[in-house]
């Protein structure tokens, strides 16, 4: 799988999606910020790399996907489940990344300068979240 950009996509989504996909990441980060203040800032800041809009992004990609098979003809079929799973797949992969990126800026910034400690933290992310990708790819050809 290549990844790729599609602005096509963006005329099939309709604005009750993007609102639908508006407000629940706007939940999710009041729910994250509750947590940073009955917690602290230490366990909220673990609930910040997860991904806000992701469970509605999945439930739209599914929706799509079983639309546009139902429009071929296509009846019952598992693709759109299959898409979302694939679109959560890549969502924990760059929530393992991103929660690298955290844990260095957590262990580093107090003692660093913050532009040198966000350009480590940047490199960390990018360098594990393609690593992560490429373990992904590799193991699939196995």
């Amino acid at each position: 799988m290549k990844v790729r950009l599609n602005l096509a996509s963006l005329k099939q989504t309709q604005w009750h999606e993007y609102l639908t996909r508006f407000l629940l990441g706007g939940a999710i980060t009041v729910v994250t910020g509750l947590v940073a203040r009955y917690f602290g800032p230490v366990v909220g800041g673990l609930f910040l790399a997860f991904p806000a809009i992701l469970p509605c992004g999945a439930t739209l990609i599914e929706k799509h996907e079983r639309e546009k098979k139902r429009r071929a003809g296509i009846p019952h079929t598992i693709r759109g489940r299959l898409a979302a799973a694939l679109d959560a797949r890549g969502a924990a992969m760059g929530t393992i990344a991103l929660a690298a990126f955290g844990l260095v800026v957590w262990k580093l910034l107090p003692h660093h300068n913050a532009a040198s400690v966000l350009a480590v933290a940047l490199a960390v992310w990018l360098s594990l979240a393609i690593s992560i990708w490429r373990v992904r790819k590799l193991h699939r050809h196995v």
